[in-house]
């Protein structure tokens, strides 16, 4: 099964794409709370929270380096 958000797509290489795209669902949820639409604040937060999970706290894999992709006993 494809992942919703994919930390290893070349797009998200950069750092301050990861958090700008964690950033921004969670902002907008601020939005829509101050404007009184918990139903759209609540889905824009957990939106930001999955990005903020998949992006920053567990972040793209480490590249292994050529021959060195399975461990050694």
């Amino acid at each position: 099964m494809k992942k919703f958000i994919d930390p290893n797509h070349p797009f998200f290489a950069s750092a301050l794409v990861r958090w700008v795209t964690s950033l921004v669902p969670v902002i907008w949820a601020l939005v829509e709370f101050v404007h009184g639409n918990t139903g759209w604040g609540m889905i824009s937060a957990a939106l930001g929270a999955l990005a903020f999970w998949a992006l920053i706290v567990r972040g793209p894999d480490e590249p292994t380096a050529p021959g060195k992709d399975t461990p050694q006993d």
